[in-house]
C-alpha cells in the first residue's frame, strides 16, 4: 500500500521494518487475511490505511485465542498516497511512535 522506502528510512533510524514486498514478493497484492496471516507468523507490525477490512480481522484473530505483533491504522486523509510528502511525513510518525511505543503486541494504534 505505502512505498518500500518508509521501510528502508525505518531500517536507517534502527528499527526493524520490511515492506510487504521484502517479506515475501508473492504477497503484494494479497488478500488482506494473507498479509495478516503473514505479518503474524513473521511477528511483524502490520501498517495500513484499511481500517475498515483489518479491524474485523483483527477481531477476529484476538476473539479466536490468537495474537499479533501490532497494527497500525492511518487515513488517507492524514496521510495521502498522492502527495509526495506523504512518505517523509509516515516516517518521522512511524518513527516517534517505534521510539516512544517499541511494543505494540496486540494493539492497534490510530497513527496521527
Amino acid at each position: 500500500m505505502y512505498s518500500e522506502v518508509i521501510a528502508v528510512e525505518l531500517r536507517a533510524r534502527g528499527h526493524d521494518a520490511l515492506s510487504v514486498r521484502e517479506m515475501a514478493p508473492t504477497l503484494a497484492g494479497a488478500p488482506d487475511e494473507e498479509l495478516l496471516s503473514n505479518a503474524v507468523a513473521q511477528g511483524r507490525t502490520l501498517l495500513t490505511d484499511n481500517v475498515r477490512d483489518y479491524r474485523p480481522l483483527e477481531t477476529a484473530l484476538l476473539a479466536g485465542g490468537g495474537d499479533h505483533a501490532g497494527m497500525v491504522f492511518t487515513t488517507d486523509r492524514q496521510f495521502p498516497r498522492g502527495d509526495p510528502r506523504t512518505v517523509g511525513r509516515l516516517v518521522l510518525a512511524l518513527d516517534a511512535l517505534l521510539v516512544h511505543s517499541p511494543q505494540l503486541g496486540d494493539r492497534s494504534i490510530f497513527l496521527r
